[in-house]
């Protein structure tokens, strides 16, 4: 039997439980569009600081630790895109050469155990952000509050446990139903 290269199947059972195009497109669209918002000021905060530094001799006050926040940020809201389009980086050595219907079984397994360990990750943060919160942690240069920023990476981690899960049974049930 041939497939057509439209068919997942003809790029193999991986490509085939991915989600495709159009699968949730507007959770995706809507982080890309923050992410790259984010990602345009960071750019324009750094020309502006390096003009600043370099045609002026005066950089832009804070721009480092903008920077810094604004990376943390696009880093984090990245995170359940990530997971939505199964998009791990992974190392495939020895499971590549499993057969066929053992890999939905390891997928959802994996899942279970990274699902567990960002919501262990996600819980640890939101205790970070209590605990910089508590002695009322700000950047040095222009006093923004730490603690919002790690409240928000812990919230980003915690979304992407139930995206994790549901790519993860997704694919699982698909791959049943073949």
């Amino acid at each position: 039997m041939t497939h057509s290269p439209a068919d997942p199947m003809a790029r193999g059972p991986e490509a085939a439980m991915s989600p495709g195009p159009g699968h949730a497109l507007w959770p995706r669209r809507i982080l890309a569009g923050l992410c790259g918002s984010i990602l345009l000021v960071m750019m324009g905060l750094t020309v502006v600081d390096v003009l600043g530094r370099y045609l002026f001799n005066h950089p832009l006050n804070g721009a480092t630790e903008l920077t810094e926040l604004l990376l943390v940020s696009v880093i984090f809201l990245g995170l359940p895109a990530v997971c939505l389009d199964d998009e791990q980086v992974t190392v495939d050595l020895l499971v590549s050469n499993l057969p066929a219907r053992v890999q939905p079984w390891r997928k959802a397994a994996l899942a279970l155990v990274s699902a567990a360990v960002l919501s262990v990750v996600a819980w640890r943060l939101w205790l970070h952000g209590d605990q910089i919160a508590g002695y009322n942690s700000v950047t040095n240069s222009l006093r923004i509050p730490v603690a919002p920023f790690a409240w928000g990476t812990a919230i980003c981690t915690a979304a992407s446990v139930p995206v994790t899960l549901y790519v993860a049974f997704r694919d699982l049930v698909r791959s049943l139903g073949t």
